[in-house]
């Protein structure tokens, strides 16, 4: 997945709130990503977390006062201001929060905030009726004109014992904030949306009897997840499994069958610049789905009439065919056996950009492993990869369409 925070110069502001321990968490988790943090901490927040302990972790010194020593030396907010990529206030006390929406400039950290040229993003962190009250509700709506992003906190037990809403959202979720933000800003897939399908499709026999398979939707969501990681608009269609992303969806659609997935495929493609077609449709479908669960005490032998199911990945060929507009279409092959004969007619029958072929006969390969082993073939190439955690062969299948699309 794309390392958005890499190289990126943070400034993280600490106030003075019980949450203000969760600040080592958040500096742990910027620099694993490769960013580099400055802490600005006020008078207040020392009370709660030591300077030597976030200077260890940050290895900078930790800014508070406008002036370092009596010798003439001071620490410039203007500088920092201009330094800074992101300022991130995690912690944000009610009483900061009033100071930055009223310009009270009474403090390192404020000053730095009114200096700043980046993006500003607020975490709040104070009990619920402080949180609930009128005037902290207007000075973030007045943060938000101002065009600085609030990180909305979470709902749960607070310092006070009483439960609602009003806890500092957890670290993780804030560095993801900032992960969302530069992405936007400077992924390879700016500005492109992205339909992607995954997961299985349940064909039903009857109330409580389906035909399906094995897929687990793992590889679909990665790819999801890398896309959204590199700036694109993902529009998501999926199976019934029961997974997240972890970034964002542009939309996600839950369907169940051949049928939904076909509709929800085809009424999204035509706004996509690219669909990469990674779900498990089933190929039949039952004739006849019964009201009532089959008896086999009345029913006995049975034999089950079946159909063809709509073939999504041909339908959008021929979408792609008619558009006006350019379109990528990738589509996957999971094989037994004339792997790369089946996945070559696969690629030419269904006018796709490229196919990414993938064997039951690959040790580690298929559904419900965490890895997987892919070869991307293409009408004029063929490259193939190592046996991969899914979430890199999502980035070589991620990266592959990145070249075509700007070609």
């Amino acid at each position: 997945m794309a390392n958005v925070l890499k190289g990126k110069k943070i400034v993280l502001g600490i106030t003075g709130s019980i949450a203000a321990y969760k600040a080592c968490y958040i500096i742990r988790g910027l620099i694993k990503r490769g960013a580099e943090v400055q802490v600005v901490i006020t008078p207040a927040g020392k009370e709660f977390i030591t300077p030597i302990t976030l200077s260890a972790l940050t290895s900078k010194p930790v800014i508070s006062e406008f002036f370092a020593q009596r010798d003439g030396t001071w620490n410039s907010h203007v500088d920092l201001g201009l330094w800074a990529d992101a300022m991130l206030i995690a912690p944000a006390t009610a009483s900061t929060i009033g100071k930055m929406a009223n310009g009270i400039a009474d403090n390192m950290l404020i000053t730095t905030y009114l200096s700043a040229k980046a993006p500003v993003f607020v975490a709040p962190a104070m009990d619920l009726d402080m949180f609930a009250h009128p005037s902290t509700q207007q000075n973030l709506e007045k943060l938000r004109s101002y065009g600085n992003h609030i990180i909305e906190p979470g709902t749960g037990e607070l310092a006070s014992h009483l439960v609602g809403k009003g806890r500092m959202e957890e670290p993780e979720n804030i560095i993801r904030h900032l992960e969302r933000y530069f992405t936007a800003q400077e992924g390879d897939l700016k500005g492109k949306t992205i339909l992607i399908t995954t997961g299985p499709t349940y064909e039903k026999i009857d109330p409580v009897r389906f035909i399906g398979n094995y897929s687990s939707g793992k590889m679909g969501f990665a790819l999801a997840d890398e896309c959204a990681s590199r700036g694109a608009r993902v529009l998501l269609v999926t199976g019934p499994v029961q997974r997240t992303t972890r970034y964002p969806m542009a939309e996600r659609r839950d369907v169940e069958s051949a049928a939904q997935m076909y509709e929800a495929a085809t009424s999204l493609f035509p706004q996509a610049d690219a669909a990469i077609l990674c779900a498990a449709v089933a190929d039949y479908t039952p004739e006849h789905v019964a009201d009532e669960k089959i008896k086999r005490e009345k029913t006995g032998d049975m034999t089950l009439a079946l159909k063809p199911t709509q073939d999504i990945a041909a339908a959008l060929g021929r979408m792609k065919a008619d558009s006006t507009e350019r379109k990528v279409l990738v589509g996957f092959a999971l094989e037994t056996h004339n792997e790369q004969q089946n996945a070559e007619d696969k690629l030419k029958r269904k006018n796709l950009d490229f196919i990414v072929l993938n064997s039951l006969n690959d040790k580690g390969a298929g559904f419900r492993y965490d890895t997987n082993k892919v070869t991307i073939i293409d009408a004029e190439d063929r490259r193939e990869y190592p046996l991969k955690t899914k979430d890199e062969v999502a980035v070589d299948i991620v990266d592959r369409l990145a070249e075509v699309l700007n070609q």
